[in-house]
């Protein structure tokens, strides 16, 4: 199989100097379970994690830079960016869906999948990461007009690019691939079915990756993507295909994420009377004269606030589980003493 340039893929002198004596530097392309699927100047290669680092617990995404041995990941170099979330289900472990983004798509498609409180939560998430958020709204050709659900849109993605694109007709479709420099890498992210494995084999101008029809009942397509793939795009640049999120749940999401996502608020937020204003019941509180005007829509105020309460309860978790990880190093440490004291 043939080699891959790696500059082309990303590889920077800033990686290069992050990578232990001895590795082999490789991208991960693909994330299976318990496997990788890692690009090398040598040709692509199916690895594992070796059993120590499984038990600490390392995470890998899909675009993380590693150093290999033996054929074997051995290390995982810093990122440059980094889009975390909690993993799905009932667990509490950060999952990488990509890794060394310059650009996040937050893709949506112009039906029952539009939902800006969703969208807001996937911009909090995108804003943490370090990539450039951006918000794609596919299937234009669905609606007469669509540009009041762009309004929509816009009006609670403050500052974000948004793109309206049709992969039927090519609206908007090469000025979305424009924004993928030589070099640089783009996700798509978003619920199953939106059109990110169409948008992909439209960039391609291949069927690579697979999807299928849409559903008449919910005008809704279902691909089939099952793992995150990173796919090299003609004329450069590159891309990380997704499978749909069902749970979006955030992960170590620091407030300044929170802040850039409802800039509005924060804006009225300025000219209340108390600086540690709760915006709940405090006299003369702009932000709530902006809901009772309907300068603010009271669905925006409460999506804040809910988040909010997630990102403390989130700080708190990773509180708790620091703490019972520094008590089980304490503990190895202490048997690791008295086992070396016992040998004396």
């Amino acid at each position: 199989m043939p080699g891959f340039d790696l500059r082309g893929l990303g590889w920077n002198p800033e990686f290069a100097e992050n990578l232990e004596p001895g590795l082999v530097p490789g991208r991960v392309a693909a994330v299976h379970r318990g496997a990788f699927d890692v690009w090398t100047e040598a040709g692509s290669v199916r690895t594992r994690l070796p059993g120590r680092l499984i038990h600490e617990g390392l995470d890998v995404g899909a675009g993380d830079w590693v150093g290999l041995s033996d054929g074997l990941v051995r290390s995982v170099l810093p990122r440059r960016s980094a889009i975390v979330r909690n993993a799905a289900g009932l667990t509490t472990t950060a999952q990488t869906l990509a890794a060394n983004i310059d650009v996040a798509f937050a893709v949506s498609s112009l039906g029952p999948d539009l939902e800006p409180r969703r969208i807001e939560r996937y911009l909090v998430m995108l804003w943490e990461s370090g990539a450039s958020p951006e918000i794609v709204l596919t299937k234009a050709d669905r609606l007469d007009d669509p540009l009041p659900l762009v309004a929509e849109v816009e009006a609670v993605a403050l500052g974000v690019p948004v793109h309206l694109v049709s992969a039927v007709t090519g609206q908007g479709c090469d000025a979305l691939r424009a924004r993928i420099g030589a070099g640089a890498t783009a996700v798509l992210l978003g619920s199953s079915g939106v059109g990110k494995s169409t948008l992909v084999n439209r960039w391609l101008g291949e069927e690579a990756m697979a999807t299928n029809e849409t559903r008449d009942d919910d005008d809704e397509g279902r691909h089939t993507t099952t793992h995150r793939q990173l796919l090299v795009l003609p004329g450069g640049g590159l891309v990380i295909d997704t499978p749909g999120l069902r749970e979006l749940q955030l992960w170590d999401v620091d407030s300044a994420a929170l802040d850039a996502t409802f800039a509005d608020v924060e804006e009225l937020a300025a000219d209340c009377r108390f600086g540690d204003c709760t915006h709940a019941h405090e006299p003369e509180c702009a932000v709530l004269a902006a809901v009772e005007s309907g300068e603010l829509p009271g669905e925006r105020l409460h999506s804040w606030r809910k988040l909010q309460r997630e990102l403390r309860a989130i700080a708190l978790r990773h509180d708790i589980l620091l703490r019972k990880e520094e008590a089980r190093k304490w503990r190895l440490r202490a048997r690791e003493g008295r086992a070396r004291a016992r040998h004396r």
